[in-house]
C-alpha cells in the first residue's frame, strides 16, 4: 500500500536549508515519498520496463472478497434433505436455470442464474482466517500469520492482483491493481498476502476506503492540512530545478531518468480527470440506489467504474474485519452466533442487491464478457449448526460464484456430499481459482515462472 507524505515534506525542508547543494540524505528522503517520490514513480514506470503487453480474453478481474467466510449451505449450496441441525431454516428456491437452486435469500440473483456459474467443491488448508486468507489471495499458505501472530514457514507470495499488475504494467494515470476497502484483519491483526510479496512493494495495491458518512477516501492521495496546492507547486518546481544541477553522481543520473514518471505521479495528484474516476456523484441516482447505499453496494459500483476505466485487477473487500461487530458498516461473515438472523437481516439482502446490480450493469455496458467476476471468501462454515444458532469455521468444503470473462453461465461445477461437509465430486482449491485467473488474463505458466511464481493449481476448464 502506498503510504504517507512525511518524507516528501522533509525533502522540502532540506532543500530550503541547503539551496547550494543536494545532499545524498535529502535525495533519499525524496525517494521515500510515496505520494510524489520514487515508489509511485517506479509504479508509473512499470509498463515501460515490462516492454510488452500480455493480454488474454479477460481485460479486468473483479474479485469480491467476502471476508469472514460465508456459509455455503446458506448461500449457494443448500441441503434441503439434510437433518435440520445441518440444513438450517432457509429453503432453496428455483432459479432461471432448471435444476439449479440457491438459498431463498437471493431472489434477484436467482432470476439471473444463467449469468453465473457456482463452484461447490472448494476446499482449503486452514480454518484460521489469516492463513486461509493468505491462501485465498495468493494460492499458498507461505508466510501466513495465524490468529496468535505466529508466521508460517516461507515468504508470502504476491497477491493475485499483484501478479496481474506485474505482467500488465502501468497505464497512467491509474494503477493496475486497486483494492476498495481497508486492510484485512482478524482479531485486529492485519493478515499477510494482500500485497506484492516477492515482487516487492511496487506491486502493492492502490487502496481506496469507503466511509459511510464521508464517502470514498484515497489514503495515498490524502494530503496533510499544511500541504496546499501552492506548496505542491513548490515541490514540482524543486524537481524541475534538478535539471540544472551538475550530473556528477549516479544518484543524480537516476533522478533524471525517472523525471517523466514523477511528472505523471504529480499529475495523478492534481489532474481532475484522474480523481473523477472515484467520484460516484457522476452516476445516476437511480443506479446508485440499485446497487444499494451500503458500503459493499457502493464499493461494487466503484469497482464497476474502475474496470470500465481499464484497471486490470480490482478487489472489493466486504469488510475490514472478520467479525460482524468489529467493523462499522457491513461487518464480516464470521457468524459464530446469530448466523441466520444476521444473514437474513443484513448480509444476504445486501449481497443479493449489490451483486445482481453489478452483473446487470456490467452486462448492459458490454463489459461482462471482458471482466471476470469472482465472489468468494476464505473458507466456508460448519454444516452442523452450533449451540449459538451460528456456524463455525469450515475449511473442508465451501462455494464460490463466478461470472463474466467468458464463463459459461447457468452451470454447477463440483458437488459437496449430502451434508455439505466435504467435496463429493471434482474437488478444487484456491490455487486452481488463481491459476484460472492467470490463464484468462493471458499469463502462461512459463511467464509466471520467469518472475519466480510456479503455479500451484490447475485451470478450471469447465468454467468456459
Amino acid at each position: 500500500m502506498i503510504g504517507g507524505v512525511t518524507n516528501m515534506l522533509l525533502l522540502g525542508q532540506e532543500w530550503q536549508r541547503t539551496c547550494q547543494t543536494l545532499t545524498r540524505r535529502a535525495f533519499l528522503q525524496a525517494g521515500g515519498s510515496s505520494v510524489l517520490g520514487l515508489s509511485l514513480a517506479d509504479m508509473l514506470r512499470c509498463q515501460a520496463r515490462a516492454g510488452s503487453s500480455i493480454y488474454g480474453p479477460v481485460k479486468s478481474v473483479l474479485l469480491l472478497w467476502l471476508w469472514g467466510g460465508p456459509s455455503h449451505l446458506d448461500t449457494w449450496d443448500p441441503k434441503p434433505t439434510a437433518p435440520l441441525e445441518f440444513r438450517g431454516p432457509f429453503s432453496p428456491i428455483a432459479t432461471k436455470v432448471p435444476g439449479i437452486r440457491i438459498t431463498e435469500l437471493f431472489p434477484k440473483l436467482a432470476r439471473m442464474a444463467d449469468t453465473f456459474t457456482i463452484i461447490r467443491s472448494l476446499h482449503t488448508g486452514s480454518n484460521d482466517h489469516g492463513v486461509a486468507g493468505t491462501i485465498g489471495l495468493t494460492g499458498s499458505s507461505a508466510g501466513g500469520l495465524n490468529l496468535g501472530g505466529q508466521p508460517l514457514p516461507g515468504n508470502a507470495r504476491p497477491a493475485t492482483g499483484s501478479v496481474v499488475a506485474r505482467v500488465r504494467g502501468f497505464k497512467p494515470p491509474l494503477p493496475p491493481f486497486m483494492v476498495v476497502g481497508g486492510r484485512l484483519h482478524q482479531g485486529k491483526k492485519a493478515i499477510t498476502g494482500e500485497g506484492g510479496g516477492s515482487l516487492g512493494a511496487l506491486y502493492d495495491p492502490f487502496r481506496l476506503e469507503y466511509d459511510p458518512l464521508e464517502g470514498f477516501k484515497i489514503p495515498a492521495l490524502q494530503l496533510p492540512a499544511d500541504l496546499t496546492p501552492d506548496r505542491l507547486d513548490e515541490r514540482h518546481k524543486l524537481w524541475q530545478a534538478l535539471d540544472g544541477l551538475e550530473r556528477h553522481t549516479e544518484l543524480l543520473h537516476s533522478a533524471k531518468a525517472i523525471d517523466d514518471y514523477r511528472a505523471q505521479a504529480f499529475a495523478m495528484l492534481t489532474a481532475p480527470a484522474a480523481r473523477r474516476v472515484f467520484d460516484l456523484g457522476n452516476e445516476p441516482p437511480d443506479l446508485v440506489d440499485r446497487y444499494g447505499r451500503t458500503r459493499f453496494g457502493q464499493s461494487c459500483l466503484l469497482g464497476r467504474r474502475l474496470v470500465e476505466h481499464g484497471i486490470p485487477f480490482v478487489q472489493v473487500n466486504w469488510s475490514d474485519h472478520v467479525e460482524p461487530e468489529e467493523d462499522a458498516g457491513d461487518g464480516g461473515w464470521d457468524n459464530h452466533y446469530r448466523n441466520f438472523q444476521i444473514m437474513q437481516d443484513r448480509q444476504a439482502p445486501w449481497l443479493d442487491q449489490a451483486l445482481s446490480a453489478l452483473l446487470t450493469d456490467l452486462r448492459d455496458r458490454g463489459l461482462l464478457g471482458q471482466t471476470l467476476v469472482i465472489v468468494v471468501g476464505e473458507f466456508g462454515r460448519t454444516p452442523k449448526i452450533n449451540g449459538k444458532a451460528g456456524r463455525d469455521h469450515w475449511e473442508h468444503c465451501y462455494s464460490a460464484l463466478v461470472a463474466g470473462g467468458g464463463v459459461a453461465g447457468g452451470r454447477i461445477i463440483g458437488a459437496s456430499d449430502s451434508r455439505g461437509e466435504h467435496p463429493h465430486d471434482h474437488p478444487l482449491t484456491p490455487a486452481d481459482v488463481l491459476a484460472t485467473v492467470y490463464h484468462r488474463v493471458g499469463i502462461t505458466s512459463e511467464q509466471a515462472a520467469t518472475i519466480g511464481l510456479t503455479p500451484n493449481g490447475k485451470v478450471i476448464d469447465e468454467l468456459f
